[in-house]
Parts: structure tokens; sequence; C-alpha cells
């Protein structure tokens, strides 16, 4: 059974009470006793601590100086944020259309300088040709039931792709066969887009691996994600995006990135599978 973005929410909240809870009880200190170090009602701190109220950056300040881990503090409000937007809902965001959708977060793609993305399934939108991006956005427009604007939302994602001959931005991609492999739209459609793929494989600022299905490996990715620079994760359900700006939360997606990448294929042997993939095609 899939989680609702308001039941991760609240159990997000519910964990980070459980990680101030720990930090009173490290202190030695009891509920009533925190209580009285910060002036609050002692009810204030039960609720907190278990998640029934949301504790504001200056709580996390006060609550961190009585039980003196002032360094969980910049961690622990990065949590607390998370929580406040973990799951920004795509059909409050997309009211106005895909291409509102598309457009958000332009800000971040600007001022990322290195972007690390994990794709299982699908072509990161930065690669897709018009084509591809026309048949992928359709469904999610139906699927969403929001206003059909495809022409103006593949036209944004056009657009973005201009980042990619910045020579100052960087990009590693790592993509599993399947990603390559699933088709969208007709065989011309898919061959055009593998295409696509052997043109921005040369530019010299973009690495890009392929995991080949036939390969040992360690780790499996659960889900694609992308990390902008070493401030945040961004990851997509079918109903929700999840920002992840806890900084112990992005060492670990920035440890299972280097994991993925590891049975990756690069070059010349990437190239090779892309082309066999395209006779396939026909």
């Amino acid at each position: 059974m899939s989680t609702s973005p308001s039941d991760a929410a609240r159990k997000a909240q519910q964990a980070l009470g459980l990680r101030l809870r720990e930090l009173r009880k490290d202190a030695g200190l009891s509920g009533r006793e925190l209580a009285a170090a910060t002036g609050w009602h002692f009810t204030r701190v039960s609720k907190i601590e278990n998640g029934v109220q949301a504790p504001t950056d200056s709580d996390i300040r006060i609550w961190c100086a009585v039980c003196s881990a002032e360094d969980q503090v910049t961690d622990l409000i990065a949590q607390a944020r998370v929580v406040e937007s973990m799951y920004v809902e795509f059909k409050r965001r997309t009211r106005a259309g895909m291409k509102q959708l598309l457009q958000a977060g332009g800000d971040l793609y600007e001022r990322t300088e290195r972007f690390r993305i994990y794709e299982h399934n699908v072509i990161p939108g930065l690669f897709q040709t018009a084509e591809y991006a026309t048949e992928l956005l359709s469904f999610w427009i139906d699927f969403l039931e929001t206003r059909n604007d495809i022409e103006a939302a593949v036209a944004a994602r056009m657009e973005r792709q201009a980042l990619l001959y910045r020579g100052t931005k960087t990009f590693s991609v790592v993509l599993e066969e399947a990603a390559i492999r699933t088709q969208f739209g007709t065989p011309e459609t898919m061959a055009g887009q593998l295409d696509r793929l052997l043109s921005v494989m040369t530019l010299p600022n973009i690495s890009f691996g392929i995991v080949p299905m036939m390969v040992q490996r360690r780790a499996v990715g659960s889900t694609g994600f992308w990390i902008f620079d070493d401030t945040l994760v961004a990851l997509e359900t079918p109903t929700a995006s999840i920002d992840v700006s806890q900084p112990q939360e992005i060492a670990l997606y920035e440890r299972m990135f280097e994991q993925l990448r590891q049975p990756a294929i690069y070059g010349r042997d990437a190239r090779r599978l892309i082309i066999r993939i395209l006779d396939e095609l026909g």
C-alpha cells in the first residue's frame, strides 16, 4: 500500500520529535525539566516530541542549547523544513498546466554547478527529444487531469536544456538499461531519442553511464533521484515531488549514487549498447 503525502509528512514530523526526545534524554533531562529550562509549558514539550506540534527554528535552537547539543541545530532545522515542504502535490502545482510544474525550480537549476542524476526507467528531461517529451508529458497531463498545455510544456523542457551547453556546469548521469529500452511512443520516437543520447554523450561536461541489465551489482535503486550540488536531492512519486535538504540524508543519497554508478559502462561501451538497441528497433 502506498503512503499518502499527509501520512508521510506526519511520520516525518514524528521522527523529528523522536530525535528531539533522544537529545533530551541524552542530556539527562525529564520533560518537565526541559520545559522549566526553556520557559515553556510541559505539554508543549510533549506535543513536539510526539509529532503533534511542529517546532519552529527558534524552538530547535533553544532545545539544543538546553541539551548542550548545539552541533545538531543545522541538521534538525533542515529536517523540520523537510517536514514542512517534503511533499508538494502535483495536482496543486499543475492547476495552471504542466508548464508551470516544469518551470518550477528554475533558480535551483541556474545556481547548481554539479548535477548527479540517476534514473531507472526513463530518460531524464534534460536529455529528452521534443517527441519523447511529448509522449511522456501527455500521459501525465491525462493522469493528473490538468489543463492540456502540451506544446508550452514541451517548449519549457526544451528551453531548460540550454544548461547542458554551459561549460561551468557538469552532469554525471547514471541510467539503468531499462531506461533506454522502455519505449514511449513509436519506434521512430525511441530511435530519435537514442540518437539524441549518442549526441549529448560527446559533450565534455557530461559523464554518461549505463548499467547493463545482466551485470553483477551490489545496489539497486528503488527510484530515480537528482542531486543538486550537495544542497538538495529531488525525487518524484506518481502524485508528488519530494525535496530532501537534510545534510545527513543528502550524504546517504550521495553514497547510493556512488554505489549505483560502479557497475555502469561508459564511453565506447555505452555507445555500443545504445547502437545495439537502435538496431533492435529496426
